[in-house]
């Protein structure tokens, strides 16, 4: 069955690209789209129709960031997944996205498809990430602690992201399943939901 899916963007152009490709796709259905997660909510507390899965900016009115909404969201739709889509790759805005509990973060550079496939991903326990923010991630954790570093099958994964491999071409790269490959960018972002509780006043990402 095709999937709920809500967008809440508040440029009007990006907004119009978003619903006009979702809602042209067998896979989903674009029951919400709004300009701000107040709207979002406000929606939903009138009766919409949950989303499974929230595309969402970061910088939006209304007095709440896509990263606030996260838990909002959550909150009166448990199940639903949330990926943010933005132009921001600052690491310090990755961290807070995954703290509050976004299963993705990709850069507006991806192509649509490639928004799509990620979205996909997440509904088969994939975390999507970006190539831009793969290569954070994987200059963060070189200097990293033995207990927090990246394995290095972890590692394997990240560098082909950040190559702009799919997860299918990784999978076949390292002769492993599509589900490892899932399994450990999943993996990957629980290391940094760990360290940025502890460590993240603490150290500066190298850009």
């Amino acid at each position: 069955m095709p999937i709920q899916l809500a967008i809440i963007e508040d440029q009007p152009i990006v907004r119009k690209v978003l619903s006009t490709y979702f809602c042209e796709q067998p896979e989903f259905i674009c029951g919400l789209v709004t300009s701000s997660v107040e709207e979002l909510l406000a929606a939903l507390a009138n009766g919409a129709a949950p989303p499974r899965l929230v595309l969402s900016d970061i910088n939006l009115p209304g007095g709440r960031s896509g990263i606030a909404g996260i838990a909002l969201i959550r909150e009166q739709v448990p199940q639903a997944d949330v990926v943010l889509l933005t132009i921001y790759q600052e690491p310090e805005l990755v961290f807070q996205a995954l703290c509050a509990g976004a299963v993705g973060y990709l850069l507006k550079t991806t192509p649509l498809p490639g928004i799509k496939q990620a979205l996909l991903d997440v509904l088969s326990g994939g975390a999507p990430m970006s190539p831009a923010v793969a290569r954070h991630v994987v200059r963060y954790f070189r200097p990293a602690e033995p207990q927090t570093a990246l394995t290095a099958r972890e590692q394997q994964v990240v560098e082909g992201i950040e190559q702009g491999l799919s997860y299918k071409q990784i999978a076949e790269h390292l002769g492993v399943s599509l589900n490892t490959v899932r399994a450990h960018i999943r993996a990957v972002y629980e290391k940094l939901q760990v360290n940025s509780k502890s460590a993240l006043m603490k150290r500066t990402w190298t850009k």
